[in-house]
């Protein structure tokens, strides 16, 4: 018997199976769950951001946070919270005042009344919103169709919740630059496992609100297939700016009240991004699993915000700037923001698309010649390298504005629908969106002067 000196394991040949069983032993058990499935990965937001973080010079219209402070009347309700002693955990499916100021708005809204205490869900914003609802409602193996191009935090929900993402493509109407539903697709994609239909309106990328017509057309295709239910997504419902458009609540639509799962939050409405109170509406039957689920996640949602904006939803109602309400003084200001980043878009040699709501406006680059040393240039985000990632990096290094390509909002067989199209943020001030303008209008120029 004699002790194997391990060091030596390097310059010895090794029996097969030994060698296998040492590398076995030897090798780190793997860092992420494997239900992961790719989640943990870089994203176009990972490597979006550093770019941002590593240009501090560079002009930000890549992720939608306003670069403003909220109003006043929403501060003073913060520290209204705070100064009446709001400071300990509330009740984990929501503070009672809040989820009855929402239970009575929504009674408008849907046509019914709501209940504050089984039909109201408070979550750390409506992302939060969005995975309890998959969590709660989804099981392994489940189908869900999502209307692309379609906010990429979708795919990746979607499968933590054990579900498959069936993708149904808007069309894109080229004359008109307009994004239609194409609800024959949509009802063809329902199948014996699809269990959801993600509805998002205003659409986040292409700021698309979908008409009465479409919203009929998705309704009745719900009501052909009895096991279907609809997550609409309305993170953006005050914030429609299209002259003729308006927001629409799928839920009021007959029959689909009992089918829906309502999504929305404060952020983008309030430019509050960072207080993170987002809300579920639906059916008992639909959120009390939701509320079930809650306190397994986190005890409660910050209570001095869920207090705070319990009245500033209804401040807002009031009479502000010279509007009848602050929620109309915020669609002008976003119609005027667009028309300011769409001329400075055009002017760089861009076809900006249209849309109607929401702060994001989808352009149309193809006029634009993207190097092949950009082409050919791989990140960790994109191993493939797509058109319109690569023209968003070259903006983000040689022009110094930040972009998000369209690539990212598309499933896999759809990502080529996105090589020309890039998606640009317009909640920023004035100043920024002209400063942006200028750098691509002059590096374009430049760059078709070489």
């Amino acid at each position: 018997f004699f002790a194997l000196d391990i060091s030596m394991l390097g310059l010895l040949p090794l029996p097969v199976g030994l060698s296998a069983t040492l590398t076995a032993a030897s090798a780190p058990p793997p860092a992420a769950a494997l239900r992961l499935g790719g989640s943990d990965k870089p994203t176009v937001w990972s490597e979006f951001g550093a770019l941002a973080a590593e240009n501090p010079g560079a002009v930000n219209l890549g992720q939608g946070f306003p670069d403003w402070s909220p109003p006043d009347f929403v501060v003073a309700e913060a520290h209204a919270a705070l100064d009446q002693g709001f400071h300990q955990y509330t009740r984990p499916a929501g503070h009672p005042s809040l989820a009855s100021v929402l239970a009575s708005r929504y009674s408008r809204h849907l046509g019914r009344e709501v209940d504050a205490m089984t039909e109201v869900a408070i979550t750390v914003g409506a992302s939060q919103a969005l995975f309890l609802t998959l969590q709660a409602l989804l099981d392994p193996g489940d189908e869900v169709i999502l209307l692309e191009p379609a906010f990429d935090l979708y795919y990746g929900q979607i499968r933590l919740a054990g579900g498959t993402a069936v993708p149904v493509p808007l069309q894109l109407d080229e004359q008109e630059s307009q994004w239609r539903l194409d609800a024959d697709a949509l009802d063809a994609a329902v199948g014996p496992r699809t269990k959801f239909i993600v509805l998002n309106s205003p659409h986040n990328p292409t700021g698309k609100v979908f008409s009465a017509g479409e919203m009929e057309a998705i309704a009745e295709v719900v009501r052909r297939h009895p096991r279907v239910l609809v997550i609409s997504d309305e993170v953006y419902k005050y914030i429609v700016h299209g002259e003729e458009a308006s927001h629409q609540h799928f839920a009021a639509l007959p029959g689909m009240g009992e089918r829906t799962v309502t999504i929305s939050s404060a952020g983008k409405t309030f430019s509050i991004t960072g207080w993170q109170v987002g809300w579920c509406v639906g059916p008992p039957a639909l959120v009390q699993p939701i509320q079930r689920l809650l306190p397994f996640v986190q005890f409660c949602v910050s209570t001095p915000m869920q207090q705070a904006l319990g009245r500033v939803l209804s401040l807002a109602d009031e009479p502000y700037r010279g509007k009848p309400s602050y929620y109309s003084w915020l669609c002008d200001m976003y119609a005027d923001k667009r028309a300011t980043l769409a001329a400075g878009l055009e002017a760089a040699g861009m076809r900006p698309l249209q849309g109607e709501g929401g702060f994001f406006l989808m352009a149309d680059t193809s006029a634009i010649e993207v190097p092949q040393r950009f082409l050919q240039h791989t990140t960790p985000a994109a191993p493939l390298m797509t058109r319109d990632w690569a023209l968003c990096r070259m903006l983000a290094l040689e022009a110094g504005v930040i972009a998000i390509p369209c690539s990212p909002f598309y499933s896999a067989a759809n990502k080529k629908r996105g090589e020309h199209l890039v998606r640009f943020a317009f909640c920023k001030s004035d100043e920024t969106l002209r400063a942006a303008s200028a750098r691509l209008e002059g590096f374009v120029a430049a760059s078709r002067g070489r």
